[in-house]
């Protein structure tokens, strides 16, 4: 990560996504770590330390959080339902908030990404439509496991899983979050719902595209009735094939039927992941100059994502592309990356072996400069 004569104040300068105050614009994306509690599946004073040794990011996107516990598809990923998991995430906030950071919760279903050895008693995961396979596999208490086909939510079940998505909201706002990130992308429940390759419903959630982005926005609607449209983001991957997702057949009508929608909203954020999740930053598909613009106009902020280092966020940042950077990976081993930015500093190597392991070694234990 070599230096370029771009001015790259941009990307250390403050900035306000709706109403949150960042310090910064090098924001880090959500990262799945795999460290909750057992049995309670809450944050802890490990993952808190974690968070707030990153707090010198412009705003924190925490990993994604479970509503419900039909909504867990990995081992050790924590839940924001329960009294446990607020008490939890309540320490993960004040940690941050005691080093001048800012962070807000992501509000996760995955849907079909799951395997009835995580479901309540066994059960089917559940998806937009009956028989939905994602395939691959997943890891559970049982070892190494193939998914299997997901059962479709009932009309009535989808209305009660855009009221979780609410409940989950205020559970965070409770524990102290800055505003709420809904997981709207990377083939899970939403994006099942958004995209005609895992929709074949015939109610009001499915068929055009105004009814199979609707799930979306009513829980955009449910969680900004909870923190306000200005503390309410979403991620949208129009063109991920993450999660084995097949394309939509239209994917700029129907993605840019939701950005419309949302801009027309006046959410805090929108954050796009550029190109397929964790790959190539191929950008065919989607239009996401036109995405900004729509965005900008209507004062949404744009946060970019994927594949991101110092000259491409540099560059990015100069050219007016993005309002913010979110950085994944790179956040892993540099827990005070902003700096390390800033001052084109070496960064840390990751281990990534240690991603999804249970203690502080590959996850707390990474050098600041």
């Amino acid at each position: 990560m070599t230096s370029m004569s771009a001015d790259p104040t941009t990307l250390f300068s403050p900035v306000r996504v709706g109403a949150i105050e960042c310090a910064n614009r090098v924001f880090m994306a959500p990262l799945t770590r795999c460290r909750a509690t057992p049995g309670t599946d809450a944050a802890n004073a490990l993952i808190a330390e974690y968070y707030a040794q990153r707090a010198s990011a412009g705003l924190i996107v925490t990993e994604g959080t479970q509503i419900l516990p039909s909504g867990k598809g990995y081992m050790g990923t924590p839940g924001i339902y329960s009294p446990e998991q607020e008490a939890g995430w309540r320490l993960v906030t004040d940690a941050v908030h005691a080093k001048g950071g800012k962070i807000v919760a992501q509000l996760w279903h995955v849907g079909a990404i799951s395997h009835p050895d995580m479901q309540p008693g066994g059960a089917l995961p559940v998806t937009a439509s009956d028989g939905f396979n994602p395939g691959g596999t997943t890891y559970t208490q049982n070892g190494k496991v193939e998914r299997v086909a997901a059962r479709g939510l009932t009309t009535a079940e989808v209305k009660n899983m855009v009221a979780a998505f609410k409940h989950a909201a205020e559970v965070a706002k409770r524990a102290g979050f800055d505003g709420a990130e809904i997981h709207g992308a990377n083939g899970y429940l939403i994006e099942q719902f958004t995209r005609d390759s895992s929709n074949q419903r015939t109610d009001e959630y499915g068929g055009s595209i105004e009814n199979r982005i609707r799930f979306a926005v009513e829980i955009v609607d449910a969680v900004a009735s909870v923190f306000g449209a200005d503390r309410t983001g979403i991620r949208l991957s129009p063109v991920t094939l993450a999660n084995n997702a097949k394309p939509d057949s239209h994917t700029q009508a129907t993605y840019g039927a939701l950005v419309e929608t949302l801009a027309a909203r006046k959410i805090a954020f929108v954050h796009f992941v550029e190109g397929n999740t964790g790959g190539a930053r191929d950008l065919t598909g989607f239009d996401f100059v036109w995405a900004k613009k729509t965005l900008t106009a209507a004062g949404v902020t744009y946060v970019a994502n994927n594949k991101y280092d110092r000259i491409l966020a540099m560059h990015t940042m100069a050219h007016g592309a993005a309002d913010a950077i979110a950085f994944g990976v790179p956040f892993l081993a540099n827990p005070d990356l902003p700096e390390r930015l800033r001052r084109d500093a070496p960064l840390n190597p990751p281990r990534p072996a240690l991603f999804y392991s249970r203690g502080a070694e590959g996850y707390t234990d990474y050098p600041a400069l």
